[in-house]
């Protein structure tokens, strides 16, 4: 696939869980090619609405800074903090400006969907807390991306270690955290598959993911130029036609 912001990271992966269609695209690309600031975001979301995905379930691995999130157990972020500093942040430039409300970045019914995944895999899984994106992490511009693209999104975070902080914690090593990511990719797989198999009981409407573009774009209609609705097109549906 091709989109308007370049190739996806890779080709995406279509199929069927059950009677579920799923898709799935790796960030990093096969082999584990792009850095996570190299990772073509856009080009990413944009593909998965071209093909009529309507929920995204991102998987990161995450280092814990609270005692309690151990590595081996999984959160499911209710914030975002952005830190990195040099990825492209939105689909509107270029001739349109738009602004999403963001302050509720997750969307509230897959999140809650997402829980009763966990605790049907037997996951240890804490509801809650704030994901703090560095160069090096991928949630964002992810997520906000998706937001843009009215896709409802929700993060499944995996606890790989305490990173550097935790004084009463013996130094982090790669061999550790490759060990940890091991088991909880299996533990991670069965969660994504029961939130796959239960989408079909989640609600279209139930929240306003789909109409974040509504009242977002600030440039008047006029003013935008014929490149950007074109550029747009998927996303501006019959916006300004």
């Amino acid at each position: 696939m091709t989109t308007p912001f370049g190739d996806p990271s890779d080709e995406i992966v279509t199929g069927l869980l059950g009677e579920q269609e799923i898709a799935f695209v790796s960030r990093h690309g096969a082999g584990h090619r792009f850095s996570p600031t190299e990772v073509p975001y856009r080009a990413n979301l944009h593909a998965l609405k071209q093909l009529g995905v309507t929920r995204v379930i991102s998987v990161s691995a995450v280092g814990s800074m609270k005692e309690e999130i151990a590595p081996g157990h999984m959160v499911l972020p209710a914030q975002y903090i952005d830190r990195t500093v040099a990825r492209p942040r939105t689909f509107f430039d270029d001739g349109i400006v738009a602004h999403v409300a963001f302050a509720d970045p997750v969307c509230p019914q897959l999140n809650e969907h997402m829980k009763g995944a966990c605790f049907a895999a037997g996951a240890t899984a804490h509801a809650g807390g704030t994901y703090l994106c560095i160069d090096g992490m991928t949630a964002l511009p992810e997520a906000k991306l998706a937001r843009e693209a009215e896709l409802c999104y929700a993060t499944l975070a995996l606890a790989t270690d305490y990173d550097c902080w935790y004084a009463g914690h013996e130094s982090v090593t790669v061999a550790q955290v490759i060990e940890t990511m091991r088991r909880n990719v299996t533990m991670a797989r069965e969660v994504i598959r029961n939130a796959a198999l239960g989408l079909s009981r989640l609600r279209d409407g139930a929240c306003n993911c789909a109409h974040a573009l509504d009242s977002a774009v600030m440039t008047a209609p006029q003013q935008i130029s014929k490149a950007a609705r074109e550029r747009l097109a998927l996303l501006l549906g019959d916006r300004f036609r």
